[in-house]
């Protein structure tokens, strides 16, 4: 492959991707580790938003995961004011694509709802995520 060839665009976001999921398994490997994994999941956050404006939509799941793991991680440590936007954007993100992704975003949405006591609104998401139907087999 010679520099600068198309195909260096799709290596480098490759390698992104890589990094990003190695950012993901790092910060789930922290749990208890305190700042150290809680920065790990907004370095993948941060770095997943400059990969999904580069190719927008391409990595919209892997942004969705990054949300998540940072939402978790808020909710462990008791911060669900926090956690609340990281996982509605998850919502957000998984919502077109169905299927389990947007089961697991509605519960953690569900989560932080039922730890700031808005209890109507998480049972709402709850509801929602028992009607998601799995995506079609090919």
């Amino acid at each position: 492959m010679t520099r600068y060839s198309p195909d260096d665009a799709t290596h480098t976001c490759a390698a992104e991707v890589r990094f990003i999921e190695g950012l993901l398994a790092l910060a789930a490997s922290r749990r208890r580790w305190g700042g150290r994994a809680l920065d790990a999941g907004k370095e993948a956050v941060a770095r997943c938003r400059a990969l999904d404006k580069r190719c927008p939509g391409e990595h919209a799941e892997l942004l969705a995961r990054c949300l998540l793991t940072g939402a978790r991680q808020l909710l462990r440590r008791r911060r669900a004011l926090e956690a609340l936007p990281l996982a509605e954007e998850a919502v957000t993100l998984t919502r077109p694509v169905g299927g389990a992704p947007l089961t697991v975003s509605l519960h953690c949405l569900a989560t932080a709802l039922e730890a700031l006591r808005r209890h109507d609104e998480a049972a709402t998401a709850l509801a929602e995520a028992g009607r998601v139907s799995p995506p079609p087999e090919e």
